[in-house]
């Protein structure tokens, strides 16, 4: 009984941090989701690629159950090097119909397997897992590169949020005073640790 609760609230946080990353890329230019934002590279259809080829690898190979579309396989050359940017060539509906097709794909390894299935992941160190291990592997990767895109988008244009219903209007006035409260308070403490840093 606690198995299908814990797949079932893993994959329901899973499919709603899919859409949070997917929904940063909502009404930018072609340049904008594609730029680097990072000193990195880090930019957002990168962060959405990326998450497709993995889930691929993730939900395909490693139960036997490869991912039909073109994406390189875990051990082909270069098949890490490329996996987080989009070239000129790669359209935005290629890569996001990419993404979902992966989703799918991922899904019915969820929904095919008990939680206790065994799987291989050649490129861990400890390769024999569970598919509990790599839904919570890939709910983790994919909260993390949601989070890096809320900040990716809000450097770009200010909005915030995980989706649209729940979108706040942008407050200009209000941000900038959040901003000068929280920056006056860090200077404050570092005034503050200023002589420990002397040795004082």
């Amino acid at each position: 009984m606690i198995d299908d609760f814990a797949k079932e609230y893993l994959h329901h946080e899973l499919r709603e941090v899919r859409e949070a990353l997917v929904w940063k890329l909502d009404g930018l230019s072609e340049y904008d989701i594609r730029r680097p934002l990072t000193a990195t590279g880090t930019n957002l259809l990168g962060l959405v690629k990326h998450r497709a080829y993995s889930d691929a690898r993730y939900f395909g190979e490693v139960f036997g159950r490869p991912f039909p579309g073109p994406i390189p396989r875990w051990n082909d050359a270069g098949a890490w090097e490329n996996d987080l940017w989009a070239t000129e060539h790669e359209t935005r509906a290629d890569t996001l119909g990419l993404h979902w097709s992966v989703c799918e794909h991922a899904d019915a390894t969820i929904n095919a397997l008990p939680i206790d299935a065994p799987g291989h992941v050649p490129w861990w160190p400890r390769p024999d897992v569970k598919l509990f291990n790599v839904m919570v592997h890939s709910l983790n990767d994919t909260t993390r590169h949601a989070g890096h895109a809320d900040i990716l988008r809000e450097q770009l244009d200010g909005r915030t949020g995980t989706t649209a219903e729940y979108e706040e209007a942008i407050d200009v006035a209000a941000r900038e005073a959040y901003c000068g409260k929280v920056e006056q308070a860090a200077r404050a403490a570092d005034l503050v640790t200023a002589p420990d840093r002397c040795g004082g």
